[in-house]
């Protein structure tokens, strides 16, 4: 049965759906005023198997997978006016590079992805509710227009998430205190409208909503009051989520989500990734050197939760691992993904994702298969496919091992010496050069083709190539 750790409870328990026919998890997404960055990657990763392994158990008909777009807040109107564009025109731009980017890594697309801007209604009344409870108050100045903050000290609940305390928050507040709010630590629900900026209307006055309301709005929206999954990065737990729990919970009585799951941080050569250290990396500035599924394969290799460390030789070290695999799979392109439950090492992979998806130890499963595919190719031809089709199906389950295995071995990134005309060519002379039993001349062409990154594979038929 699967486990998850759930951080509302700070420990792994049974998941037990609200309802087994309508499985729903809803992610926080990007922001989107610059490219992805790896954090980002690691998100949109992990959860994109979550999702993968959620339908595998309950069926793909049976699971509503929501991951949000921030279109718009401080920093979209700061990089907007900065390059002295309207905000649309860049959140519009950098939708694209997000979609561009996650189509490289595999990520199957959400059930939804809801923006801000097309939520503004709902928005509005998740604000007015609040309002009306007595859980938020307008700051209003004298033309009746003014911000909505939110009365933290109100929700008997706060920091049950984070576990934070309020009397040590309160305590640790050094800011100045806002003389609209009644407490520093109440947060903004509506912003009203500053010169210059977008704004909506609102019975507030025009103005634009607060970060952490647009994603109680639109996810409630999306999946209801009571829903099974809320996501994100660890860095969201406090204070984004808390809040989320706090403005969902007070609006409508129940429950918000019963599952609470963050991702570890990204660090670069075991320090904090940060502009300021000039460490910071975008998905594009990676993929100049390594493939998509390279990069997909490293967030892979360490559980969700614990901390990822980048850097060039996990990222050669995965490159390696995937070849064994895609390896194990030559010759048998024709070969459709199959699931055997019955398989001990199937068993194995599943337990090892029923354990609060431990990617790393399904991981060690798909090379344990990839060994017998290969003991078995020249013995039992049937059962080595066999093989092949559950390592293709499993491995989908990961989001792995969807390319021909030719495709992956013989593609490179950057600019090669070689093209796959020029390597094909070489190969046959070198062909005729061993019929010829010219066998310096043979030598000669593999050390070329070892020169520039070609390695050669001589098997029962023929050679074989593949891109150091």
């Amino acid at each position: 049965m699967l486990q998850i750790h759930n951080n509302l409870i700070k420990k792994k328990a049974p998941f037990t759906p609200i309802d087994t026919n309508n499985v729903r998890i809803y992610v926080c997404g990007m922001t989107v005023y610059d490219m992805c960055h790896i954090g980002h990657a690691r998100v949109l990763v992990v959860f994109d198997v979550v999702y993968r392994y959620l339908c595998e158990i309950y069926g793909k008909d049976n699971v509503t997978y929501i991951r949000n777009i921030t279109d718009i807040d401080d920093k979209i109107i700061a990089r907007a006016n900065e390059n002295k564009e309207d905000f649309n025109d860049l959140t519009a731009r950098f939708i694209d590079e997000m979609n561009k980017d996650a189509a490289s890594l595999g990520i199957i697309s959400p059930n939804q992805e809801p923006r801000a801007t097309m939520h503004m209604s709902q928005i509005i009344d998740m604000i007015s509710t609040l309002v009306d409870k007595g859980y938020a108050y307008t700051a209003q100045d004298e033309s009746g227009q003014g911000d909505v903050y939110y009365a933290v000290n109100k929700f008997e609940g706060y920091g049950k998430l984070s576990g934070k305390n309020l009397d040590d928050l309160q305590a640790g507040e050094r800011v100045a205190v806002d003389e609209a709010k009644h407490d520093p630590l109440d947060f903004v629900l509506w912003k009203s409208a500053k010169p210059e900026e977008p704004s909506w209307d609102s019975p507030w006055g025009k103005g634009r909503p607060g970060w952490h309301i647009e994603c109680s709005a639109m996810s409630t929206h999306c999946l209801g009051h009571h829903f099974d999954i809320h996501g994100g990065g660890l860095d969201l737990q406090f204070p984004h989520h808390e809040n989320e729990i706090a403005q969902s919970e007070a609006a409508t009585g129940e429950q918000f989500a019963n599952v609470w799951m963050h991702n570890g941080f990204v660090r670069v050569d075991e320090e904090k990734m940060s502009k300021s250290l000039d460490n910071f990396f975008t998905i594009r500035e990676v993929l100049k050197k390594y493939a998509p599924e390279v990069l997909r394969y490293f967030i892979l290799t360490s559980h969700y939760r614990s901390p990822l460390n980048y850097s060039d030789q996990h990222l050669d070290n995965a490159k390696s691992a995937l070849t064994t695999l895609y390896t194990a799979l030559r010759g048998m392109d024709d070969v459709k993904p199959q699931s055997d439950n019955k398989n001990q090492q199937s068993l194995r992979f599943y337990a090892a994702m029923d354990d609060d998806f431990n990617t790393s130890e399904a991981l060690a499963v798909l090379f344990e298969i990839a060994k017998e595919i290969n003991k078995l190719r020249d013995i039992d031809s049937a059962l080595a496919q066999q093989q092949a089709g559950l390592l293709k199906h499993l491995s989908s389950l990961l989001g792995l091992l969807e390319q021909s295995a030719e495709v992956f071995l013989q593609s490179g990134v950057g600019e090669a010496e070689l093209d796959d005309a020029m390597i094909e060519q070489l190969i046959a002379q070198r062909n005729n050069a061993r019929t010829n039993k010219d066998w310096a001349e043979s030598d000669r062409i593999r050390d070329e083709l070892s020169d520039k990154g070609i390695i050669l594979e001589d098997g029962a038929q023929g050679a074989t190539w593949r891109r150091a």
